[in-house]
């Protein structure tokens, strides 16, 4: 029995956008240079037609990127036991900031195609805010019942420093290595939220 046309050419349809999928998946993993035209031409399609998939490259990359980030317990199992706030940043800021160096490609692609465009910016994954929620756990029952704004405050404080666009300000504008350049954004997380616990016992 013959199969019918719409069902051909939905299979079709679902084939060509898991390759473009892919295609964005294996550039990513390779670091490279992660762009509509270079998806398009691994994926071997034409790049009006990765476009009738994907509106944008940020709805690509994010859904290139779904699920390749632990979720933030297993990130930070390491400290799990830990209940030492910045010890539990630290080790949150270094595994954010080497993530993205091997994603760089991708979140170099995500930050220049959303920045022009704010209101594209929820296509990106925001896995800092995850991993700062989890590290900041242990506050929760203390400065998040005595002092919920400085909670929050200390929160925001460290979406600016656990960051892909710290990582590049201290890289491509610092001159920075990789390694001192992460070294140099967990001393500041670090120091923050040092700052922050010092505040609260004060007060």
């Amino acid at each position: 029995m013959a199969m019918p046309i719409d069902s051909g050419r939905s299979n079709q349809k679902r084939r060509t956008r898991a390759a473009i999928v892919e295609a964005a998946s294996e550039l990513i993993a390779a670091g490279g240079e992660v762009s509509m035209p270079t998806i398009a031409r691994a994926a071997m399609v034409s790049e009006p037609t990765a476009y009738r998939y994907f509106p944008d490259l940020p709805s690509l990359i994010s859904e290139a990127l779904a699920g390749t980030w632990p979720p933030p317990a297993e990130a930070l199992a390491p400290v799990a036991d830990s209940i030492d706030p910045a010890e539990r940043v630290a080790f949150a800021c270094e595994f954010l900031l080497r993530g993205v160096l091997r994603r760089q490609g991708a979140v170099r692609a995500m930050i220049a195609a959303t920045i022009t465009r704010p209101t594209a910016a929820t296509a990106r994954p925001g896995v800092r805010f995850g991993l700062i929620d989890h590290a900041l756990a242990p506050l929760e029952d203390t400065l998040g019942s005595t002092a919920p704004e400085a909670l929050a405050q200390l929160k925001r404080d460290l979406a600016v420093v656990v960051s892909a666009e710290a990582l590049f300000t201290l890289t491509d504008l610092c001159g920075l290595a990789p390694d001192d350049a992460i070294d140099s954004a967990v001393r500041t997380a670090t120091t923050l939220t040092e700052a922050a616990m010092r505040t609260a016992r004060r007060g």
